[in-house]
């Protein structure tokens, strides 16, 4: 499960506007390839060890500019630090990683997968996409790390 030319086509349309119409464009190709049901971006903040949301699809729920802290977290130490892509599968995953993970599943939702947007190095954001399903396949989390390319784009631009 690769990106398609109708998904380039969208992600690059996005780029071409707007960091903002970027996360939009990336949140459209979740939600129609993946049947995602929750769509974040956030920014990583390394030295106060938080994450800010740059984008939502469900801004009731998880509005734009809400943080979270990080330090110390398993979460954190495989996302942010060791750089690996988080999936968490089923309530039980959900429960393990987030604490918030009450209001995931109050949304009909039951995983989630997290992919750090890193640069030079560093983590600098985080793509996040929740599913009603309880599992991903192997193609849908390499998909979601492509569309993490394009995230990370619109995260350096708005950071520089």
């Amino acid at each position: 499960m690769l990106l398609n030319a109708d998904d380039v086509e969208t992600l690059s349309a996005g780029a071409a506007k707007s960091p903002t119409a970027l996360f939009k464009a990336i949140e459209d190709v979740a939600m129609r390839r993946l049947d995602a049901g929750l769509v974040t971006m956030m920014r990583h903040d390394a030295v106060e060890s938080t994450v800010e949301r740059l984008h939502s699809s469900n801004s009731q729920a998880y509005p734009v500019g809400g943080k979270k802290a990080k330090r110390d977290t398993a979460w954190g130490r495989k996302v942010l630090t060791e750089h690996r892509v988080l999936v968490s599968a089923g309530d039980a995953g959900l429960r393990e990683s987030f604490d918030d993970h009450a209001t995931i599943i109050g949304l009909g939702l039951h995983s989630c997968v997290n992919v750090p947007l890193v640069s030079e190095g560093r983590c600098v954001g985080t793509l996040n996409v929740c599913a009603e399903r309880s599992a991903w396949s192997d193609d849908e989390v390499t998909l979601m790390r492509a569309l993490g390319l394009a995230a990370l784009a619109g995260v350096l631009m708005i950071t520089k």
